[in-house]
């Protein structure tokens, strides 16, 4: 029997201190995340949870809902909506904590599912997301259902299904009179680049090297992202200057892909941009990158430096242009 299982990042169980503590332990302690030697990456990792856990106990507490983590809540949804659509057995799984990937292989294989097809809910390819992910689900069905065969569905990051209904879901706010929209993605460290470079030659080296084709950009995070904002801007009709790119949510002193979304926003208004959009497609759950970091430091940033009008697209969390989007992911599996 054949069966889906969707993966996103993951949340907290709470915004208490103590259980952001072992979201961030696991989450940091993740080789693709931080990717040096084990002794290392626990050593920089145990200074991390020194102070990290409560700065960021207090950031969840802001974005946090009756119903729980929002992307874990919106997550739950999609499955629901998903549900009836396909008549095969599905399970929800976060990267990181729960519901648990081990938790959603052992239902699946109860159902008698032999057959699976993971989803990372992740549209761009990079080692510390998607990769992440789908190693991760065949790393747990290796040991616990070691009959199943897993297949991973590929980045959808040009998708037209996925383009379409993220540039639906953007629909109302673009109609709006806005002076720029940015595209903020999930920063990554610029090595990572290069690690994910089967060429070892391209990313970062060649110039222009997300418009010049080449293998690299089957496992190029930058490229990808550049080739949605370019599905999108085509799809939604957005005139060249109107927008622009820019990465957010660095960690440590390393350089990360530029340019950064925090000194963008700090720009922006001095470039005459008063009005601004913000839409961040490498996540398709509202969480704390967008609802914290953007939707509120983000616009107080911009604000500050002399912005007038900040919103901030939601994500496609459970539009129903994203659930017949993965409807039609999953049904040629099927």
């Amino acid at each position: 029997m054949k069966g889906i299982l969707l993966v996103n990042l993951g949340s907290p169980d709470s915004p208490s201190i103590g259980d952001v503590r072992r979201y961030l332990n696991e989450f940091l302690m993740d080789g693709r995340v931080i990717d040096t030697p084990w002794p290392l990456r626990r050593f920089i990792v145990g200074m991390i949870l020194i102070r990290r856990p409560r700065e960021s106990a207090h950031a969840y507490r802001k974005i946090w809902t009756p119903a729980g983590s929002p992307l874990i809540v919106s997550s739950r949804h999609v499955l629901e909506k998903l549900r009836p659509r396909i008549a095969a057995p599905m399970e929800l799984a976060m990267r990181y904590q729960n519901p648990t990937i081990e938790s959603a292989i052992h239902k699946l294989r109860d159902a008698k599912v032999d057959h699976l097809l993971s989803i990372p809910l992740f549209p761009h390819y990079a080692m510390s997301s998607y990769e992440s992910a789908a190693e991760r689900v065949k790393e747990v069905g290796a040991k616990l259902a070691p009959e199943m065969k897993i297949e991973t569905h590929p980045p959808f990051f040009a998708a037209p299904d996925y383009i379409s209904a993220l540039a639906g879901s953007a629909g109302d706010y673009l109609e709006t009179s806005y002076d720029h929209l940015l595209f903020s993605f999930h920063g990554i460290p610029e090595r990572h680049l290069h690690k994910s470079d089967p060429t070892r030659q391209h990313c970062l080296v060649a110039q222009n090297c997300c418009q010049v084709d080449s293998p690299a950009h089957t496992t190029c995070y930058r490229a990808q992202c550049f080739k949605t904002v370019a599905a999108f801007v085509k799809e939604a009709g957005i005139p060249p200057g109107k927008y622009s790119v820019s990465f957010q949510s660095r960690l440590g002193k390393d350089p990360w892909l530029k340019p950064y979304t925090d000194f963008e926003l700090a720009e922006l208004p001095k470039r005459g941009v008063k009005k601004l959009l913000v839409i961040c497609p490498a996540f398709v759950s509202d969480c704390l990158e967008t609802l914290e970091e953007i939707a509120i430091r983000g616009r107080e940033t911009f604000l500050a430096a002399g912005g007038r009008e900040f919103e901030q697209i939601p994500c496609l969390n459970e539009h129903p242009l994203w659930v017949a989007a993965l409807e039609k992911m999953a049904r040629p599996f099927l």
